[in-house]
């Protein structure tokens, strides 16, 4: 019988675990997905010259730090013209998992930037 309680036990603390383990990982991706939403954002805007003095890469990296997450990549070139622009980032979330260690949940987003729209034209 203590083989059995213990057998029992020890399933109930690995569903434990591993409950735990994906709450968090769901939280840690909710939480890259929106920090990669605003970097978009931010990046996208920032490829406009005249719409802001900020860097679209250093917009992001900020954008992507206040949500707590960090810039894995940023496809966001400057341009001067009035060409619609399409912005990539994607960001990243550490997280410690119990028997997994430290592992990084990535999301990517994708924003528009159309300047004539900005403009009212």
């Amino acid at each position: 019988m203590t083989m059995a309680m213990t057998g029992a036990l020890a399933v109930v603390a690995i569903a434990g675990i591993a409950v735990a383990a994906l709450g968090t990982l769901y939280a840690a991706r909710a939480q890259a997905q929106g920090a990669a939403d605003a970097a978009a954002l931010a990046a996208a805007v920032a490829t406009y010259p005249p719409a802001t003095s900020a860097d679209p890469l250093m917009a992001a990296r900020g954008i992507a730090e206040d949500n707590g997450a960090m810039l894995v990549g940023c496809t966001c070139p400057r341009d001067d013209t009035m060409k619609a622009r399409i912005v990539e980032v994607v960001t990243g979330v550490r997280v410690d998992l119990p028997l997994f260690g430290d592992v990084t949940v990535r999301s990517s987003a994708r924003a528009e930037f159309d300047p004539r729209l900005w403009l009212g034209r």
